[in-house]
């Protein structure tokens, strides 16, 4: 499997996804801390990889911040986008 340090970028220590640097292939290890994390699908230069097993319902962070919630169950090392996440500014500014 090909091991890389400098596929992603954490923004915030609270976060629980990664942003991606360039294009990461499924079975790439990414090391983080004492942990290896390995890419479940093809990720596209700057979407986000999900860093924990996150369930349906909870909040995604990035940036310290609540961007989403989980539409479905997201693996660590799946994508998290448009198909497995809605987006918490669309709930904040309806109230």
């Amino acid at each position: 499997m090909p091991k890389h340090l400098d596929n992603f970028i954490i923004m915030h220590p609270d976060d629980n996804c990664a942003t991606a640097l360039k294009d990461t292939l499924p079975q790439t290890e990414l090391y983080i801390k004492d942990r290896v994390i390995v890419i479940i699908q093809f990720i596209p230069l700057g979407h986000k990889i999900a860093l924990i097993d996150i369930k349906k319902g909870d909040f995604v962070k990035k940036y310290g911040q609540i961007i989403g919630k989980a539409t479905r169950i997201i693996k660590a090392g799946e994508q998290i986008h448009t198909h497995n996440l809605k987006s918490y500014y669309l709930e904040v500014k309806k109230k």
